[in-house]
């Protein structure tokens, strides 16, 4: 079966399919908490669906989610230039090794080229090799460290 690129739009098909690209993304990274327990309401999730500045794409094989990414536009102040980061990429188990995680993010960086992006990133856990692999044959490593500062925790 073929497989279909698109970003997501506010609609009764693009909330059904952010809601199973949580459920695929709760699976691919073993976060089932991160992304189950809490669930945003169909507004919220309609709502983000429409801003500009979130895009969430996903890769369908007919009417199933097979991949999906979640990224963000952000405006840089040092030029008029935007750049784009890719929080969260995932390719359901029986997907994987065709292709589609490859074409997804070629579909996002044309997107990304038509809001005047010039950039595009992503990390990757070291020990996801895959993931590595990819990445590197599309773009260039930068190393730095990843730091999470929640706020409930200063308190």
């Amino acid at each position: 079966m073929s497989i279909t690129f698109q970003r997501l739009k506010s609609t009764s098909r693009g909330l059904k399919q952010v809601r199973e690209l949580n459920e695929l993304y709760a699976e691919a990274f073993d976060e089932k908490e991160m992304y189950l327990e809490n669930r945003p309401s169909d507004e919220y999730l309609l709502e983000i669906l429409t801003k500009k500045d979130i895009i969430v794409c996903t890769a369908l094989s007919g009417e199933q989610v097979a991949a999906g990414l979640t990224a963000y536009v952000m405006d840089k102040l040092e030029e008029e230039t935007r750049e784009v980061y890719i929080y969260d990429l995932a390719v359901a188990a029986q997907f994987r090794r065709q292709k589609i995680a490859t074409h997804l993010l070629e579909f996002l960086i044309k997107e990304s080229e038509k809001l005047g992006a010039s950039a595009v990133f992503i990390q990757a856990e070291a020990e996801d090799e895959p993931a590595v692999a990819l990445y590197e044959s599309m773009g260039e490593r930068e190393v730095a460290y990843h730091y999470d500062l929640y706020l409930n925790r200063r308190k």
